[in-house]
């Protein structure tokens, strides 16, 4: 099965945020998930982004240095299966 290059950022920056167990309470900045890709996806990648929070995986934490994000606890069964079927990366 083909995934298109919108799965494969999307499954990057949920696997990213997976790895370094950004989940529930702990939290980091929006910004730094354009990190690891090319600079001329900058704006992909934040719409990208937003289109995960809109889906429920991605949560938000408003903080006084700005948008902070963390994966959502009650989803990550979900983000897990879709990182496997895209990137074939397990946990």
């Amino acid at each position: 099965m083909e995934f298109g290059d919108e799965d494969k950022i999307k499954a990057t920056i949920l696997y990213h945020l997976r790895r370094k167990k950004v989940i529930g309470g702990v939290h980091t900045p929006f910004d730094t998930l354009r990190r690891g890709f090319p600079s001329h996806l900058g704006k992909d990648i934040s719409k990208i982004a937003k289109e995960l929070i809109k889906q429920g995986y991605l949560l938000t934490k408003p903080t006084n240095q700005g948008l902070h994000v963390f994966l959502n606890k009650e989803k990550l069964r979900e983000i897990e299966e879709f990182i496997k079927k895209v990137l074939g990366y397990n946990f």
